[in-house]
């Protein structure tokens, strides 16, 4: 039975999903909730619905993700749950359909703006999954889309402020799309055209931050930077080792630092408003990520 469990935890990609979570803390803050915010069972509860909310649908997302490649698998990584045998694919179908349906039903519990956010990170992370993902284009943007709108999950914990900072989403959306393209040679090798213009994303996506964090007077600017150039090393570092040497291994590094390195972008946007104990909240979830990296696979 433990070992049944463990299979489907490596299905669902553990230190992906805390990334997804300090997604959605990032969206609170951005809020505007965690300012003068009293701690109490009441205060955290909504938080604690759209955190719930995510990881049902990250995790969902990622099982279809695997249930879609599982003939790909077979070849590219047949010691992934389902091509090994370990999860079938009927198991997988129905585990996958409840963590959706688990995501959804957590954000409508909060409201209908949260679960009608909720729907269409589901709708695209499906349409990823089946339709957009061989696309060199359409591909990496879908599932940017699918990281964009978990921030506006968290962004609508307070309804008024989707339509003041909605826009923001744009930001995860680059920076997904730069990752996504940057994995196609995850198994093979790749270009470094892509690699390139990867990098040159990521550094739009750290500009962007700080330009807003400057609009939140000089501290919060300050510990933006602070996360921002931690956000920097821990991305570049693997990048440019992959641009020296463009090999599948030196590209699955980089992917997963980027993947990871969210949690870091997330603080830097907790700090850009003003919500400083809040970001180093989101940071300290980085070494919990990196803890689930080393046991379950992250690409």
């Amino acid at each position: 039975m433990a070992k049944k469990i463990t299979h489907y935890l490596r299905l669902m990609r553990p230190a992906n999903i805390v990334t997804s979570v300090a997604d959605v803390l990032a969206g609170v803050a951005i809020s505007g909730y965690f300012l003068n915010l009293h701690i109490t069972t009441g205060s955290l509860y909504p938080i604690a619905l759209l955190c719930l909310s995510t990881v049902g649908l990250y995790g969902g997302g990622i099982v279809f993700n695997d249930i879609f490649d599982a003939e790909l698998d077979k070849v590219e990584r047949p010691e992934r749950a389902i091509p090994s045998g370990a999860i079938s694919i009927k198991e997988a179908t129905l585990f996958g359909i409840f963590l959706l349906l688990w995501g959804i039903g957590f954000a409508f519990s909060y409201s209908n703006h949260s679960g009608a956010i909720a729907v269409a990170i589901a709708f695209f992370s499906l349409l990823y999954n089946k339709v957009s993902k061989p696309n060199a284009f359409f591909g990496p943007l879908n599932m940017g889309i699918c990281r964009g709108l978990n921030l506006l999950l968290g962004i609508s914990i307070v309804i008024a402020s989707l339509d003041k900072w909605y826009y923001l989403a744009i930001v995860p959306v680059i920076y997904i799309f730069s990752i996504t393209m940057i994995s196609r040679g995850e198994v093979h090798g790749g270009n470094k055209r892509n690699l390139y213009i990867g990098g040159f994303l990521y550094l739009v996506v750290i500009f962007a931050i700080h330009l807003i964090s400057g609009q939140h007077g000089h501290e919060a600017m300050l510990i933006s930077l602070g996360f921002l150039l931690l956000f920097a090393w821990m991305i570049y570092q693997p990048l440019f080792k992959a641009i020296k040497d463009p090999i599948g291994k030196n590209i699955g590094a980089a992917v997963k630092a980027g993947v990871i390195s969210l949690i870091l972008m997330d603080a830097a946007w907790a700090a850009a408003f003003d919500a400083l104990w809040a970001s180093v909240f989101i940071a300290c979830l980085l070494p919990v990520s990196l803890r689930f990296a080393r046991v379950f696979a992250v690409t």
